[in-house]
């Protein structure tokens, strides 16, 4: 719109032709888009100015899109049939209608460009047949009458309706396409802010251990480099094995019971019906959390107890840790954000996120629907 404000080019040129086929139209009252015959003589003057402006606006509009000889090819074919209409009289006069034809489709072509090339054979078909059936009525009643014309205008708009459905889907389609593209492209970027956040707090862990020269340090690269493994690879994955998950978390608990000295009570327990199918790296973030905001900063007495449930396609997550009050970090942050985010993308109406905090216990519990 503002684009086709600016373009005084655009503006001009469409006032120029617009004034031009408006004199032709309005030449003869037969041609009037409202006929005074219908309207008070100021209702019709009102509504033709403002069909002039709108008309003036569309052909602005559509010389800012398009090549000004492809505006006038289009313009051209509505000529040949104002001027057919004119000159030569309604049993004699085989031009007018397909004019028309081949200028509503023209404009069409320049309106939605992409739906008229998509379906180009099936319109040209479908007005082929419209087209040949008209020539066959004007060849086999040579006293063609206005009636004729009438009837053959009512064959001629049938196909319409059909096409506007068509475009209505193709429109509803290509949003619903942008939407999944748009959702998918988040939920990528989501993925690939896990990585960053895991390898950080895994490679702070391994770095305490080598300055304290521990023997267990080649097994926590080890176990780092698998988990690492399982990042990157699975983690690209739209759904994993909910048993990889456990071990996955199983190897995170045991790379960081190697690390700390004081002695830390992780108790994890799970409960599996069947193996479903999750989507990955949903519950470490919550590990994570615990670890960070609990383990590590306290000295003794400190908790992880997890448990983890699945039956009938539903999912149950619960962890529990106690932290320090006088900590300057709260329990959260940018993790539990992004495990936020992905699980609206992820399971939309199908997760429940509850998070109880009573004095130093911090308790959250994940329920996801599969079904």
């Amino acid at each position: 719109m503002r684009s086709v404000l600016k373009n005084t080019r655009a503006l001009i040129l469409g006032a120029v032709i617009t004034a031009s086929i408006a004199a032709v139209l309005y030449t003869d009252a037969n041609f009037s888009i409202v006929d005074p015959g219908y309207a008070s003589p100021a209702l019709s003057i009102f509504l033709n100015t403002i069909l002039f402006g709108f008309c003036w606006w569309l052909t602005a509009f559509l010389l800012n899109k398009f090549p000004l000889y492809k505006i006038l090819m289009v313009l051209g074919l509505l000529v040949i049939a104002i001027v057919a209409e004119r000159l030569m009289t309604v049993p004699n006069n085989p031009i007018t209608i397909p004019a028309i034809i081949l200028f509503w489709i023209g404009v069409a072509y320049l309106t939605m460009t992409e739906f008229v090339w998509k379906y180009r054979t099936l319109i040209l078909f479908v007005f082929g047949l419209v087209l040949s059936y008209y020539f066959f009525l004007f060849l086999s009643a040579p006293n063609n009458s206005v009636d004729h014309r009438l009837d053959f205008a009512n064959v001629m708009l049938i196909p319409i309706p059909v096409f506007a459905v068509l475009w209505g889907y193709e429109q509803w389609r290509w949003l619903a396409t942008l939407k999944s593209d748009k959702a998918k492209a988040e939920l990528m970027l989501l993925k690939s802010q896990i990585n960053p956040h895991f390898f950080f707090n895994t490679l702070n862990n391994l770095y305490g251990l080598v300055v304290e020269k521990s023997e267990d340090a080649p097994e926590v690269v080890l176990k780092l480099s698998d988990m690492m493994r399982y990042t990157i690879y699975e983690g690209r994955e739209e759904v994993v094995s909910l048993t990889d998950e456990i071990t996955y978390l199983e190897n995170y608990i045991e790379l960081h019971k190697i690390r700390y000295q004081q002695k830390v009570d992780i108790r994890f327990t799970h409960q599996l019906a069947q193996d479903y199918k999750v989507a990955p790296l949903l519950f470490i973030v919550l590990l994570e959390n615990a670890f960070k905001h609990g383990v590590e900063r306290m000295r003794e007495g400190a908790y992880v107890i997890l448990h983890l449930a699945a039956e009938r396609s539903r999912i149950t997550f619960t962890i529990e840790n106690n932290f320090k009050l006088t900590t300057s970090d709260k329990p959260g942050g940018i993790g539990l954000d992004n495990l936020k985010k992905r699980l609206e993308h992820i399971y939309p109406n199908r997760h429940q996120l509850e998070i109880e905090q009573q004095a130093s216990i911090y308790k959250v519990r994940l329920m996801i629907d599969l079904q």
